[in-house]
């Protein structure tokens, strides 16, 4: 115990740190990067708990980044202080352990022990049971959260006034973009915090989970963050749900996006007739109908089956592009493949858990990457049949020497 108005212990700003350091990340306003921080630990630590544990804790203004989108636009990231990173994880060391006994079965975004892959296999096990979905994405869900909503939620499940008041400082704390002009902040929070998704997740908890346990206890659904799809039973009761969920967004204060909301007829070989929508893109994959063996009987038929989507294969072959492997002949073949490999391997692992013969799009792309770059760096072999061969043989010599090879995918 202590005499300030607020008993945090201290040793958890240590342990913050150690997640903090973990997950990396680029320095605040401040310039001050975690390497930097961590040459006066101790000392920082002791400032920093001193003043939180007083209330004399301001947040510094985040530094704004613009993240450029796929559509041409962009999307603000807001960069807190490694301090600031710090204290918000000291916060949701606090307050996580209480919001995971609200939050539902059906909430899969940002929560310890699951994943997106957990909400894609759910997705799939009910779109085999339900004929159709609604699939909807909310517009700007980080920077468009309601402040008047989000902390009666704050208030109903968080007692302790240190977290509230921090989280109310963090949630005001004005941006910063890159001429030092500081922009005001009166609704949403930062993109970038180690709370926010915390306070996302709340805030969605009761304007859709609760919501749609209550309006709609027959139709299940799969939520990541602002990205989810429900299932409905009939064409009828997907419009009649998708019409009601406009309005209760617009109540608190949030909006559908126009672009990926629509209504999804999940159809395959035993689901006739015909609707606008036969697929969906979810988390990465694309749910459509796709042809499939039976595991027990061998017989072939065509199911309602995730896939890695084409928009997630383009931004795979955009990310290879954007290394230029090629101007890199001076590396030798060992350090190509460690190179490649720290990039295929997380993406792998991820798409190669649904359908993963469609990963061979991207697979035979790297092959042609590797001899392509070959090629530059040995100047005596010309043409794709050299290539080839060379390739074949490296592949018959070290078999696991690229992720994908120890995957099967050689060709």
């Amino acid at each position: 115990m202590t005499n300030k108005p607020f008993d945090i212990p201290r040793y958890q700003f240590f342990e913050a740190f150690e997640e903090v350091k973990k997950n990396k990340g680029a320095p605040g306003i401040d310039k001050v990067s975690i390497t930097k921080f961590e040459e006066e630990l101790d000392d920082n630590i002791y400032k920093l708990w001193n003043r939180m544990s007083s209330g004399t804790y301001f947040p510094k203004p985040v530094k704004l980044v613009l993240i450029p989108k796929k559509n041409g636009k962009t999307r603000p990231l807001g960069i807190p202080t490694v301090e600031d990173r710090v204290a918000q994880t000291v916060v949701k060391m606090n307050i996580e352990p209480t919001l995971e006994e609200i939050f539902v079965e059906d909430s899969y975004g940002y929560r310890p022990g699951r994943s997106a892959l957990d909400a894609i296999a759910k997705t799939r096990e009910r779109c085999w049971r339900y004929d159709w979905v609604v699939e909807f994405d909310i517009v700007g869900l980080f920077d468009n959260i309601n402040h008047e909503l989000l902390f009666r939620a704050v208030d109903r499940h968080l007692d302790e006034k240190w977290i509230r008041l921090y989280l109310l400082r963090w949630s005001t704390a004005p941006f910063q973009d890159s001429e030092g002009n500081l922009h005001e902040r009166t609704s949403g929070v930062s993109q970038g915090g180690v709370t926010s998704p915390l306070l996302a997740n709340l805030f969605l908890h009761y304007a859709f989970d609760v919501w749609m346990k209550r309006n709609y206890p027959t139709c299940p659904f799969e939520r990541y963050a602002d990205d989810a799809v429900i299932h409905c039973e009939t064409k009828e009761q997907a419009q009649a749900l998708l019409g009601a969920l406009d309005e209760r967004l617009k109540e608190c204060k949030l909006e559908l996006h126009p672009e990926k909301t629509r209504i999804v007829y999940c159809k395959d070989e035993n689901r006739r007739g015909d609707w606008e929508s036969v697929y969906f893109d979810f988390l990465g994959y694309t749910f459509r109908a796709r042809g499939a063996k039976n595991s027990y009987t061998g017989n072939i038929f065509t199911g309602f089956i995730p896939a890695v989507s084409k928009a997630s294969l383009k931004r795979f072959r955009d990310n290879i592009r954007k290394e230029k492997l090629l101007r890199s002949t001076h590396l030798e073949l060992k350090a190509v493949a460690d190179f490649l490999n720290s990039i295929v391997r997380g993406w792998m692992n991820y798409f190669g858990a649904f359908y993963p013969s469609e990963m061979r799009k991207a697979t035979k792309y790297l092959n042609n990457v590797i001899k392509l770059w070959a090629r530059d760096k040995h100047k005596g072999m010309k043409g794709w049949r050299k290539a080839n061969k060379w390739l074949k043989g490296v592949q018959a010599r070290q078999p696991n020497l690229f992720y994908h090879w120890s995957l099967g995918y050689v060709d």
